[in-house]
């Protein structure tokens, strides 16, 4: 695909402005493409995995367009025609649609427990368990925990096989650890190793298991420590020997935090004008359905623990709020939100807005008025926010948002758990472009009805 993309589309751009030598410099081209995407490690198997696959492929393209150029000047041309590079697009456009599909084939094939890596995990038992439940509770990477060599005598509980144990104290030659690895690698199949450093596992203890396990033909991991961090925050280095992790902080001021205000105010206004009709029939159909205001206004948590008044479309009986105290005790949800599947408060209009998140639409004026984002933690009531304890509170950083990822991974369906570990990922790692990605998901996911109740 990549030597069709790159060779027909400027072989014929040359033909119809009459280049010289047109057929030359489309195969220049077309071995040009895949020779940097070699180079650059983009038809390795982890690239093919990554979600930013698609960065790199315009990063590719434009070292393509420059190699294209130089070589022009090279071979004493003239200056490259407009027509030359706009027929280099379908080669970006053609990659980046198959890095799209072979990544989508590998998440469904991996949530089917195909194209995995077996792992062994090295480290003290606590360590060991933490690292199994974390990849255990998501099914979109490619690693499965089947053994562990813990360190010391203690209990491995996350249930995995337990195939040797390594010392606690640093054997004198690096073949004693090697040898209980290599053993449990061996008799599980595991092609990779997992090692968690600690105080029993010290640096020097890694480097000299990882000569013994590169020369028999295993990947080593090490893992170090940090969690949910997007690898665009990561930058490594070196000192003295040393390899360095620098952690850049979250977005929360400059330009990137402009750009989304303006985003949001422009959006939720050309939302409302699209929208008009729309809400301006919904209305009509809460007032007509049962007797009630058509909005149901209610104080919620923003930024910073400010207190705002958030408007939905009415969905429930007018003497709801004090009919919760009474239902407390069929509440569905593990955390400190109230959901019911089957709440008898809610109308047969509020069934339909409810499943198809159209109760949410008046939060357009939320946005407008800058108490909400577009794209943001769901905003949570004030008795909620009371039960919040000091990792729970970090969700007021940002402003609360109309969708966001806890609304396109399973909404209601989701622990409180799960729910605050989205909310944070999306805080210490909000991007323009993670906001895009999320808006296009909240299409789908509004019409399928996926969680909403």
């Amino acid at each position: 695909m990549d030597l069709l993309a790159a060779a027909l589309p400027v072989a014929a751009a040359f033909v119809e402005v009459r280049e010289p030598h047109p057929l030359r410099l489309a195969a220049a081209a077309a071995l040009l493409w895949p020779l940097i995407g070699v180079v650059s490690g983009r038809y390795t198997p982890l690239a093919w995995g990554d979600r930013g696959g698609l960065r790199a492929v315009i990063r590719d393209w434009l070292v393509l367009v420059g190699a294209l150029a130089t070589l022009r000047v090279v071979c004493g041309l003239d200056s490259v025609p407009a027509e030359a590079f706009t027929a280099l697009i379908p080669a970006l456009v053609l990659t980046g649609v198959s890095q799209k599909l072979i990544h989508r084939h590998l998440l469904a094939a991996r949530r089917a427990a195909r194209a995995l890596r077996h792992v062994v995990v090295v480290g003290e038992p606590p360590t060991v368990d933490a690292v199994v439940e974390q990849l255990a509770q998501r099914t979109d990477h490619e690693y499965v925990v089947v053994g562990a060599c813990p360190v010391g005598e203690g209990d491995v509980i996350s249930g995995v096989p337990v195939c040797g144990r390594l010392p606690l104290e640093t054997p004198e030659t690096p073949e004693e650890d090697a040898a209980a690895v290599l053993g449990a690698a061996e008799e599980l199949a595991a092609d990779t190793v997992f090692v968690a450093p600690g105080p029993h596992v010290s640096g020097d203890r890694v480097r000299r298991l990882s000569w013994m396990l590169h020369d028999q033909g295993r990947s080593l991991v090490v893992l170090p420590g940090i969690v949910d961090v997007a690898r665009r925050r990561v930058r490594p280095t070196s000192a003295a020997g040393l390899t360095l992790l620098h952690i850049t902080p979250p977005l929360q001021r400059g330009m990137h935090t402009l750009a989304k205000a303006l985003l949001d105010r422009v959006g939720a206004l050309t939302l409302i004008v699209l929208l008009s009709p729309l809400l301006l029939l919904l209305a009509l159909a809460v007032r007509f359905s049962s007797p009630g205001p058509i909005l149901y206004r209610q104080t919620r948590v923003g930024r910073g623990m400010a207190l705002f008044p958030m408007w939905k479309f009415r969905t429930m009986v007018v003497d709801a709020d004090r009919m919760k105290s009474g239902l407390e005790a069929q509440n569905e949800n593990d955390g400190h939100m109230f959901k019911m599947r089957q709440d008898p408060r809610v109308t047969s209009v509020g069934r339909i807005l409810r499943r198809y998140s159209l109760d949410e639409l008046p939060q357009l004026f939320n946005i407008l008025f800058n108490h909400m984002s577009l794209v943001g933690p769901r905003p949570p009531l004030p008795e909620e926010v009371a039960k919040y304890n000091s990792v729970e509170m970090r969700r007021l950083r940002i402003k609360p948002g109309l969708t966001g990822l806890w609304q396109v991974s399973g909404r209601s369906d989701l622990s409180w758990r799960e729910t605050v570990a989205l909310d944070l990922r999306y805080v210490d790692n909000w991007s323009l472009a993670g906001d895009m990605n999320v808006m296009a998901r909240t299409v789908r996911v509004v019409l399928e009805g996926q969680g909403a109740y």
